[in-house]
């Protein structure tokens, strides 16, 4: 029994290191595909690796945390397995709390201090200071440095405050909460203290990001693969382009050979016309060239490979974009669940960051963890999924809303254009927001099972003194494991022995519980975030798109003035234009010249 607990609980960890492995190329690939080619820093490109490998380690530890504290437990008969003793379980929950405090540590030193320092260090850069030999290393290091001490204090002030300042348990703030869960939690450790005050600092500002970013992500990364089927196809594009070409110079020679021998020269108004004329032609000529490099000219057969296959599956990318905003309103009716339900019944409402005894109302995406936990390892795979879910539409709303101050935009993030220090400034908001996600993942979207996995209790008394209840006859007398069950059970003492929080949750409602305004900001944010969410779905989903020329000219796409609801068919005509390579034909020969050339 010993052996098949090590073999469960190493298989898992196994899992995390390919995961993390993938999570590494994922970022490498990442760094690559966004960042520009011509301003490269090797500096930047491996702190900006770094980085997001550490954010999706971080966030791709709570389904390890889960199954970990899960595979404990005997779901049938709400036991502990032989094999969970206590020490086994010590050692589990250590381990686990040793890797989330080496990856909070490090995510906050990157967001403090390695990052701002690499950002300074680029921007002491000066090509021509070091061709003429003015510029050091030593210099450059210092100067880098200079800028970063402010960070580095910054880091000191907010460790000795949260080491001095008396939490809300040494003010006695939790005398109110008789449960012995709640008392669990009260820190008495100042160093641990000292850390659940950064991290719910660090929660609060990344909690602002993930109201902006990922409730606007959620609903427009989605949309963006209903979208990235064309409007118009590659070939269509080329050739109405062709079209307006040929159209446009022979207006310009018409113009040529009327002003043509004109001894007081050329009409002003004429002049402004082909100096129009002239503008529309280069833009013409470039659409024309990107439309040819879309269709692969001049390319390998890989390459055009490549694109036959990706135009061969975007109905599959159509229909997954419709089933992620099936998903993604799914995510947002649970949120509002149980952001109602802890508003109107959690235990000790401001007092401890609203945190909810046990689930009042049905809650359809914890159901779904639930049930699925019936077939391993499903569930597991569906956090994990649910998680990067998050973490994309992050990457997405940051890419589509850039980086602003208020209004004003100070970086746009764009496929192969985005400048270093723009990533670099994006991988700290990415990390900040990750802090948001775990809060909503663990906190709003699947508050029972992200605290305490498929683990159940047996709610009986012990048929003899100082032996555990049993189940075996009774298998209606198996419930979950809540916060609340140690003081409505038969059996509450050992209840604490059977029902092992995760990690996660544990350290949330720590950093809630010593610090109750750092629970209320993220609590309350979360109906802010679903505003945002219902609002930027709503636009984006009834709005007719814009062709944006420049995008066109820069980015070889075209979008067509129509509803995403109404352009479904041309997408999939543009589709299979893409497929065969042929434009469309239409009634007189050619296809119809209305797609791009109207708009310009």
């Amino acid at each position: 029994m010993a052996a098949q607990g090590y073999v469960q609980t190493s298989l898992i960890w196994v899992a995390y290191a390919v995961a993390v492995v993938l999570a590494l190329i994922v970022a490498s690939i990442t760094t690559f595909t966004w960042q520009t080619p011509r301003e490269r820093s090797a500096v930047v490109s491996i702190v900006a690796i770094i980085g997001l490998t550490s954010i999706l380690a971080t966030v791709l530890l709570l389904p390890v945390d889960i199954a970990l504290v899960s595979s404990t437990t005997s779901t049938h008969l709400g036991a502990k397995k032989h094999w969970a003793t206590s020490d086994r379980i010590d050692n589990i929950t250590f381990t686990l709390k040793v890797v989330y405090y080496c990856l909070y540590s490090f995510d906050a030193l990157l967001c403090l201090l390695i990052i701002p320092f690499s950002y300074f260090w680029y921007e002491e850069y000066d090509e021509v200071e070091e061709q003429e030999g003015n510029q050091t290393f030593g210099s450059r290091l210092w100067g880098a440095f200079k800028y970063t001490i402010a960070f580095i204090l910054l880091v000191v002030i907010i460790f000795l405050v949260g080491f001095f300042v008396p939490a809300a348990g040494s003010r006695g703030g939790g005398d109110h909460l008789d449960l012995d869960f709640f008392k669990r939690l009260l820190d008495e450790n100042h160093g641990e203290k000292a850390l659940t005050f950064g991290v719910g600092l660090l929660i609060t500002l990344g909690t602002l990001l993930y109201i902006l970013y990922t409730g606007a992500g959620l609903a427009l990364f989605p949309v963006s693969f209903i979208k990235s089927a064309p409007s118009v196809s590659a070939p269509q594009l080329s050739e109405n382009t062709a079209s307006q070409l040929e159209q446009n110079r022979e207006r310009q020679r018409q113009i040529e050979m009327r002003n043509a021998g004109r001894p007081e020269g050329m009409p002003h108004k004429d002049r402004r016309e082909l100096e129009a004329l002239a503008r529309e032609e280069r833009t013409l000529v470039r659409r024309e060239r990107l439309a040819a490099e879309a269709q692969g000219e001049g390319k390998s057969f890989v390459v055009k490979l490549w694109s036959k296959i990706c135009a061969v599956f975007r109905p599959l990318k159509l229909i997954g974009g419709i089933l992620l905003i099936v998903l993604a309103l799914l995510i947002w009716v649970s949120m509002l669940i149980t952001g109602i339900d802890k508003a109107a019944n959690s235990v000790c409402k401001e007092h401890c960051g609203y945190i909810l005894a046990h689930i009042n109302v049905f809650q359809p995406i914890n159901w779904i963890f639930v049930q699925t936990a019936k077939a391993f390892p499903v569930d597991y795979v569906l956090m994990a999924l649910l998680i990067l879910l998050f973490f994309s539409s992050s990457i997405s709303g940051v890419a589509a809303i850039g980086i602003r101050f208020l209004w004003l935009r100070i970086f746009q993030i764009r496929k192969g254009r985005t400048m270093p220090q723009a990533l670099l400034i994006a991988t700290v908001m990415l990390a900040l927001m990750m802090l948001g996600i775990n809060y909503a993942v663990a906190m709003m979207v699947a508050p029972q099972y992200a605290s305490f996995g498929t683990q159940t209790f047996c709610d009986l008394p012990p048929r003899f003194p100082f032996s555990s209840p049993d189940c075996r006859d009774t298998p209606e007398a198996v419930k979950p494991c809540s916060e609340w069950a140690d003081s409505r059970s038969h059996n509450g003492k050992n209840l604490q022995q059977v029902c092992t929080p995760t990690v996660m949750s544990t350290f949330l409602n720590r950093v809630t519980l010593n610090w109750p305004v750092f629970g209320a900001v993220a609590f309350w944010a979360q109906f802010v975030f679903l505003g945002v969410f219902l609002l930027v779905f709503l636009t984006s989903l009834f709005r007719a798109p814009r062709l944006n020329l420049s995008e066109i000219d820069e980015e070889a796409e075209a979008d067509e003035e129509e509803g995403l609801l109404a352009s479904t068919g041309r997408r999939f005509g543009a589709t299979w234009q893409d497929i065969t390579g042929r434009p469309k034909t239409g009634p007189h020969g050619s296809g119809s010249g209305n797609g791009a050339g109207s708009s310009a």
